[in-house]
């Protein structure tokens, strides 16, 4: 049983055993909070470019990016039939019901006090929102906070200590600037709010902005290096990014005025566009632009001047061509296993129940330290002892055991060299063997082990000390990348398992996409090629749990659909899916063992 089913389990022994109504209802909240989508915060400096990220995410121009009411309180955007509703939650307890705007945008006023607010919630019907939950906080001018209760109010807008958010993107602006204190500042807000590396992004945003360079990407990628080997303790990965061609991208907000536009940039000589593009303010008021001032501005307000560069070279393209452009061209999408937004929302994704498991424990031990009184003091006795760090539920977060040892080199209690800080970030980083071990494939076995060999060592210097734990869990890591395939001397025969039927096009489909991780990559190569349903599951002799495996399978690319941007990929995602469902029916039909 793993760990989430685990603590459903324990908060309803424990419901029902409690007395007091109060902590009976917070178990509660913390047991439905593991059913409930991943909820990501997004938070950073004012005019850092955090709500632009927003609407990349969402797919919609939602979030305002102009000062205003509402970029002043938090305002949750979650998954709901009622695409459009807006609920404005009061610190007095009531709330207020309106409606987004047409063009799917939140209202300049609320119609209440914004003195008087203190959190709104989004309903939208976007299927990205079928899996995380996405909340924007109010721009920062500093990280810095007096106590844990206030980051908690500024990041979530509430002081409740069990409403919680469970990842963060925190979005940088000039990370130049990152010095000792501001570092200091942003590792005691994400402490404060229970974000470690295991669940924070830092998100480099603007670097459009940064310089006269024609091509900001290679600046970029060396700033975003340069960070995270400032931040590496503290946050997953720190990854640039255009926002603003990402949310004109993801939310089609180039019209026919402005495609027609870009069109007739296209069509000057390229001295005079250079000009006009020095001073975009000429866009509008010289004399030499083919564009009306209405037009002009649409088009810096979506693209800026990188934008409008790489636009106009690919207008002729096609609408839907110019917009893929466009998205990859502000790295928001590209290589989603490292390096890219998109790559931290799949690295989110795939740890969301052990993440959501993660935090139900932290709450679950703040709620055994509350006052309670008879029976109930026993009650919260025995759910501390469940979840000791010793017991199956702490114990079975097996995936997260690498960013417990990297937290504990951030806190100081695991002091290791270079070599094997740096071994520890690579395999935190990445879900490619060969990548964390930085060897090619056939030698992850032989490096594991002698990788072994260092930390073995640590372990026992630090024996009967947190690091010395920290230590074993990646000792443990190595270990199971270092074991050779376990062999049979005696398979069992099982009746064979038809192949399922599979379409060869959506696979290749999802095989060419960057946003498919390594390992469901691995699995699809197996769907594709298996000549029986073993095969195909990736298990070979046909063992009795192939209808385990093809569920699993099912549910994993069902999952990942509702991460792809884009509509064919998601089809194609849904298709794999149902094929892995359907072989999970027939193998429970005909995979039981074959009796001579």
């Amino acid at each position: 049983m793993n760990p989430s089913d685990r603590l459903r389990e324990l908060c309803g022994t424990t419901i029902a055993k409690l007395a007091d109504p109060g902590l009976r209802d917070r178990v509660h909240q913390v047991r439905v909070r593991l059913d409930a989508p991943l909820k990501i915060a997004v938070a950073g400096a004012v005019s850092s470019g955090k709500s632009t990220l927003v609407n990349a995410l969402l797919g919609l121009p939602v979030a305002p990016v102009d000062a205003g009411e509402c970029t002043r309180v938090v305002t949750q955007y979650e998954y709901g039939p009622d695409d459009g509703r807006v609920e404005v939650d009061c610190e007095d307890g009531r709330t207020f019901l309106t409606r987004l705007d047409p063009g799917h945008r939140l209202p300049a006023e609320l119609g209440v006090p914004i003195d008087l607010v203190r959190r709104i919630r989004v309903q939208l019907t976007s299927e990205a929102l079928r899996a995380i939950t996405v909340v924007d906080t109010p721009g920062m001018n500093t990280v810095t906070v007096e106590n844990e209760r206030a980051a908690r109010r500024m990041l979530f807008g509430t002081d409740q200590d069990d409403d919680h958010a469970q990842a963060l993107i925190y979005v940088l602006r000039y990370v130049q600037a990152f010095d000792d204190s501001t570092l200091a500042e942003f590792r005691g807000l994400t402490e404060a709010c229970g974000m470690t590396c295991v669940n924070t992004l830092a998100v480099l945003s603007q670097i459009d902005r940064r310089g006269d360079e024609e091509d900001p990407w290679p600046t970029a990628r060396r700033l975003a290096v340069k960070a995270y080997a400032d931040l590496r303790a503290s946050v997953f990965d720190v990854v640039p990014v255009i926002g603003l061609l990402a949310e004109t991208a993801g939310t089609g907000a180039l019209g026919p005025a402005e495609l027609d536009g870009l069109a007739a940039l296209a069509t000057l000589d390229e001295a005079d566009l250079e000009f006009l593009l020095l001073d975009l303010d000429d866009l509008a008021d010289s004399p030499d632009s083919p564009l009306t001032p209405e037009v002009a501005a649409r088009l810096v307000r979506h693209l800026h001047r990188y934008g409008l560069r790489t636009a106009i070279t690919h207008v002729g393209e096609g609408p839907e061509a110019l917009r893929q452009t466009l998205l990859d061209k502000s790295g928001f999408g590209v290589g989603a296993r490292s390096g890219t937004v998109a790559g931290g929302i799949a690295h989110f994704a795939r740890r969301a129940g052990q993440l959501k498991a993660l935090a139900a424990i932290t709450q679950l031990r703040r709620i055994t330290r509350s006052p309670a009184f008879g029976s109930d003091l026993a009650v919260l006795d025995a759910l501390a002892n469940e979840l000791d760090e010793t017991k199956p539920i702490a114990a079975g977060l097996h995936g997260l055991r690498l960013f417990a040892a990297v937290e504990a080199v951030a806190r100081g209690q695991l002091v290791l060299t270079d070599e094997m800080s740096n071994e520890l970030f690579r395999l935190a980083r990445s879900d490619d063997p060969a990548e964390q071990l930085a060897v090619p494939a056939q030698d992850v076995p032989e490096a594991a082990r002698r990788a072994t060999e260092r930390w073995r060592a640590r372990a026992m210097i630090e024996r009967g000390r947190v690091g010395g734990q920290r230590a074993r869990d990646v000792l443990g890591v190595l270990e199971d990348l270092a074991a050779p395939p376990r062999l049979q001397t005696q398979a069992p025969i099982f009746l064979p398992v038809p192949a399922a039927p599979v379409d060869a096009d959506a696979v290749r489909r999802l095989l060419a996409s960057p946003l498919v991780p390594a390992e469901d990559r691995q699995a699809l190569g197996s769907l594709l090629a298996g000549a029986d349903g073993a095969a195909q599951v990736g298990i070979a002799g046909g063992p009795p749990d192939v209808a385990a495996y093809a569920a699993a399978l099912s549910a994993r690319f069902r999952s990942l659909s509702h991460f792809l941007p884009f509509t064919a990929d998601r089809r194609a995602a849904e298709s794999v899916s149902d094929s892995y469902a359907h072989l999970a029916v027939t193998s429970v039909q005909k995979g039981s063992p074959h009796v001579g």
